[in-house]
């Protein structure tokens, strides 16, 4: 929190990335006083939610000073996207089952995402879809998934992956007609919007910043972020059902040109330092 000691008359700028506010502020007293302090010295504030505005609002940030609500990466750039795919290298691609359903967790294991109810999931959906593959980057070497892994007997239809490059991530977005995304705090994950612009249906944590994005049954489905149960239920839905999934890649290509395409996102962010360099 040195930013709160920013001399006076060098603009600041801060950029909430989603669980500041909801896990960290109110952590501790002297958290939630150091984040006080903080947002009342901003000149402006950057979030990736629309409810992060208004808990920094509540937190102490001026309403009367500069906010802006665009996607933390700056934006998709979508033919890059498709550009930079590439295939997985094949010691990685020869453990991927050929004739199985590919389901994708891109989330790894941090302190907010469910990996108990991801893993908890998956003999649910293996009960009724013996033919899916759970496909798990950035938990390779993770003590939690691996202990995880162990407790459910995983086979060879769970791949724990190590950390992708970009266009070996949206490669695997584009194999996997399933993307999961289930957390107890969020505010809007890049992976989020990279499965939706690669036509990977979206199945997350029903919170409030993922409730910006996704309108369940149309778009992807929400979950109970605790409920294994639920979330195999949600799984075994998008499967079963490619129309749905269909137009759900219709709706979310239309989405992100709409909100997160870059041509849309970086003049507003542009705008946004010019505003705060005029306001000072």
């Amino acid at each position: 929190m040195l930013a709160s000691h920013t001399p006076v008359g060098i603009p600041l700028v801060i950029s909430i990335w989603g669980n500041d506010l909801t896990l960290h502020a109110p952590k501790t007293a002297a958290m939630g006083k150091l984040t006080r302090q903080t947002l009342q010295r901003a000149n402006g504030l950057h979030t990736d939610a629309q409810r992060d505005l208004r808990l920094a609002y509540e937190w102490g940030y001026p309403a009367d000073r500069p906010g802006l609500v665009v996607p933390s990466n700056g934006g998709m750039d979508l033919e890059r996207v498709q550009r930079m795919r590439a295939a997985l290298p094949p010691e990685w691609e020869t453990r991927i089952p050929k004739d199985h359903t590919l389901v994708i967790n891109p989330r790894g294991v941090r302190a907010y995402t469910r990996t108990d109810t991801f893993f908890q999931a998956i003999p649910l959906v293996l009960e009724q879809a013996p033919k899916t593959a759970f496909l798990c980057p950035s938990m390779a070497g993770e003590a939690a998934a691996e202990r995880w892994a162990a407790a459910i007997h995983a086979d060879e239809r769970v791949i724990l992956l190590p950390a992708l490059s970009q266009g070996l991530l949206w490669e695997l977005f584009t194999r996997c007609p399933v993307s999961i995304s289930v957390t107890d705090h969020d505010g809007t994950p890049n992976t989020l919007l990279e499965a939706m612009s690669c036509g990977s249906f979206p199945v997350a944590g029903n919170i409030e910043s993922l409730r910006e994005w996704i309108d369940p049954g149309v778009n992807g489905l929400l979950v109970d972020p605790g409920s294994p149960r639920e979330l195999a239920a949600a799984i075994l839905q998008a499967l079963s059902d490619p129309g749905l999934r269909e137009n759900a890649n219709q709706a979310n290509l239309n989405m992100i040109r709409d909100r997160a395409e870059v041509s849309h996102v970086r003049p507003k962010i542009a705008a946004f330092y010019q505003k705060v360099l005029e306001i000072g």
